[in-house]
């Protein structure tokens, strides 16, 4: 896997830990980490992390 390049979330304290983290690859793959657990990773694509994010700010996610 090519190398990524990592940006934390705007939302993040600049603390420690608790960051999310978004990296884009060249195969229009999104992919995620934690900051506090970097070895650990996810990847999507672009429109099904729109439709998580749109989700999650509408509080439309199951209990």
């Amino acid at each position: 896997m090519p190398r990524l390049t990592w940006q934390k979330s705007s939302f993040s304290g600049g603390g420690e830990g608790n960051c999310v983290e978004l990296a884009a690859s060249s195969s229009s793959r999104i992919h995620l980490r934690e900051s506090d657990r970097p070895d650990r990773t996810t990847a999507t694509t672009p429109h099904a992390l729109a439709h998580l994010l749109h989700a999650v700010k509408s509080g439309d996610l199951p209990a």
